[in-house]
């Protein structure tokens, strides 16, 4: 019976909702622009993680070393990709 009920899945859930949650909440609760986008932005990364690692599986193949890099390096040209497009159309330089 216990290989029926997945533990591990059901807290993934779980975490998401509430995450899911936390996210509403900054709407409901008529947070300011900064509290609100640093709540969002943490919840959005969080629940990211979670999906990745959780419901991806990505930490249980042999190959989870490269999965993980991949996932570092697609982080890191997203992140160069935002901050080089607000350098050069939002903040003129």
């Amino acid at each position: 019976m216990k290989e029926l009920f997945p533990p591990k899945q059901v807290m993934g859930f779980v975490l998401s909702l509430t995450l899911t949650v936390v996210a509403l909440s900054v709407y409901f609760l008529n947070m300011s622009f900064a509290v609100g986008m640093t709540v969002l932005l943490v919840t959005a990364f969080v629940q990211a993680g979670l999906q990745l690692v959780v419901f991806m599986h990505a930490g249980e193949s042999e190959d989870k070393a490269a999965i993980y890099t991949n996932v570092y390096y697609g982080l890191a040209l997203a992140l160069i990709t935002v901050f080089g497009t607000l350098l050069a159309m939002v903040w003129d330089m």
